[in-house]
Parts: structure tokens; C-alpha cells; sequence
């Protein structure tokens, strides 16, 4: 009862906490001591006790609001990444697409200048508009006309080969008339090419008339009994008509046979150029047509 009592008397609870404290104190300031008094070791154990009881959950707390912090700066930087890896995409396809159409441009530009070295005529760079593929009708159209001084049956030829001849002029676009469409038996198809085999000019001779739908072969004929082509031969424009300049690249000779009565011989080219998916074509002008 009386310790009760010494609990109610706040006057004389105060003075024992205080004494208390002064023992703790004056025990931390013995530091050549070994060991604690027993006071201290309370009030160190108490105040350990009560530390960890704050300390543990605030270092949760602290840890959780970091992670998503944490999470919050990897969102943000996946975000980056992926613009990043966005952008690098997009310019290697610009690079890729800017490097293909120089790659593209150079080759017809060291064409044009082979050509030029070759054969006395120059070449002007059409771009494709249109294509039509209908068999009686196949046809491209391009984007000089007659302000570029393109006239109609000149030739018109791609970086493979042969294509066609101009048969339609308007001020700003033309029609190419494609070597498929040619037939002997049609005077308004293409006309016929005198050709002859490149490296025996003047040695061979022959008119490719006619375009077979179903093989895709040119057909070439009138060629003399004796002539020295043979298959695997470039066939080549040889400038006879007045239509077609010399030395314009037709096809490769697949087969030559003779003719039914022995005067004559036949022979397969078949073309170096595709006849599809063109985008630059080339339009011949001769000296007497260059302006």
C-alpha cells in the first residue's frame, strides 16, 4: 500500500525517475568500467526495446515508398527505351530507303554513262505513272511528254534491256508501247527490231517480229542459213529501220532452228528486261532528236 501511495506522490515519483537518470548518467561517464550497473542495463534494454518498436516499422515504410520510386524512375525509363528504340527503327528505315535509291541511282547513272561510251545517243530518266498488263494492250506510262522533247517510236529501254517504243505523246507524260505486245500478223503492234548478235556485227542479222504470251520469248527470224549466232549470244538493236539505235540490249538466243525450206533460221530470245515492277525507265534520244 505504501508503494502505491509513493506512485501517487508525482512530486516524489519525479525525484526517483530523476535519481534514476543521474545513475544512468554518471554510469555512461565511467567508461573505464567493464561491465553495467543494473539500472543502466535497464534503461538501456528498455530504450533498445522501444526503439526497435519504431525503428522496424518506419524502415518498412521508408523501403515500400522506395520501390515505388523505384518502380515509378524504371517506368519512366522503359518509356525512354522504347521511343528510343522507336526513333532507331525509323531512321534505319529512312537510312536503308535513301541508301537502296542511291545505290539504285548510281547504277543507272554508270549505265547511262557505259551507254553513252558505247553507242552515240543519250538516255533521260522517266519515272513510271502507270503500268497496264493486259496481253493485247501492255503498256507503261511516264512522266516526260513532248516539253521534254520526247517523240513518238523513240526507244525506250530499262538498266536490263529493250522495253518498248513511245507510241502516244502529251505535254507533260507519254505511253511506252512494251515489246510484248509485238506481232508479226498486227501492223498497229510494235514495229520489228533489226538485230544482229553483239561482238559479230556485221556477221549476223536477223528481225525480231513477234512475242510469244505463252513462253515470253521474243521470236527473231529471218536469219541467214550460216549466220554465226548461237545460243547464249546478247542479241542487240543493229540501227537498220531508222526506228530502233544501234546497239540497244534485246535478249539472250535460247535455241536457233532452221527454217521449213533451209533458207532461214529461227531463234528464242528471251528478254533481258522483266517487264514488271519498274520504277525508272529510260527514253533513247538519237543526236539528230537530243535537244
Amino acid at each position: 500500500m505504501k508503494l502505491f501511495k509513493l506512485f501517487n506522490n508525482k512530486r516524489l515519483f519525479i525525484l526517483l525517475i530523476t535519481l534514476v537518470m543521474f545513475i544512468v548518467v554518471m554510469g555512461f561517464s565511467l567508461g573505464a568500467r567493464k561491465a553495467l550497473s543494473w539500472p543502466e542495463n535497464f534503461l538501456r534494454d528498455t530504450t533498445g526495446f522501444v526503439q526497435s518498436l519504431f525503428y522496424k516499422p518506419a524502415g518498412y515504410v521508408a523501403g515500400f515508398f522506395q520501390d515505388i520510386g523505384n518502380l515509378h524512375d524504371l517506368a519512366e525509363e522503359n518509356e525512354r527505351l522504347k521511343i528510343l528504340a522507336a526513333q532507331y527503327a525509323r531512321d534505319k528505315a529512312v537510312y536503308n530507303f535513301t541508301k537502296a535509291k542511291i545505290e539504285d541511282y548510281q547504277e543507272k547513272l554508270n549505265f547511262k554513262d557505259a551507254q553513252k561510251k558505247l553507242y552515240d545517243y543519250e538516255l533521260h530518266i522517266a519515272q513510271v505513272i502507270s503500268l497496264t498488263t493486259e496481253p493485247s494492250n501492255s503498256s507503261v506510262v511516264i512522266d516526260l511528254g513532248s516539253k521534254d522533247g520526247i517523240k513518238p517510236n523513240m526507244s525506250v529501254i530499262s538498266v536490263e534491256g529493250m522495253v518498248g517504243v513511245i507510241s502516244q505523246v502529251s505535254n507533260f507524260t507519254s505511253t511506252v508501247k512494251l515489246m510484248t505486245v509485238m506481232d508479226a500478223n498486227d501492223p498497229n503492234s510494235q514495229p520489228p527490231i533489226a538485230a544482229t548478235v553483239l561482238d559479230k556485227e556485221g556477221k549476223s542479222f536477223g528481225m525480231i517480229e513477234s512475242y510469244d504470251q505463252q513462253t515470253g520469248m521474243l521470236k527473231m527470224n529471218k536469219i541467214p542459213v550460216g549466220d554465226p549466232i548461237a545460243v547464249g549470244d546478247t542479241i542487240i538493236s543493229s540501227g537498220g529501220g531508222g526506228v530502233y539505235p544501234r546497239g540497244l540490249t534485246i535478249g539472250t538466243v535460247k535455241s536457233v532452228k532452221v527454217g521449213e525450206f533451209g533458207y532461214t533460221s529461227t531463234a528464242l530470245i528471251d528478254p533481258t528486261a522483266d517487264f514488271q515492277d519498274w520504277k525508272d525507265l529510260f527514253v533513247v534520244f538519237t543526236e539528230e532528236r537530243v535537244e
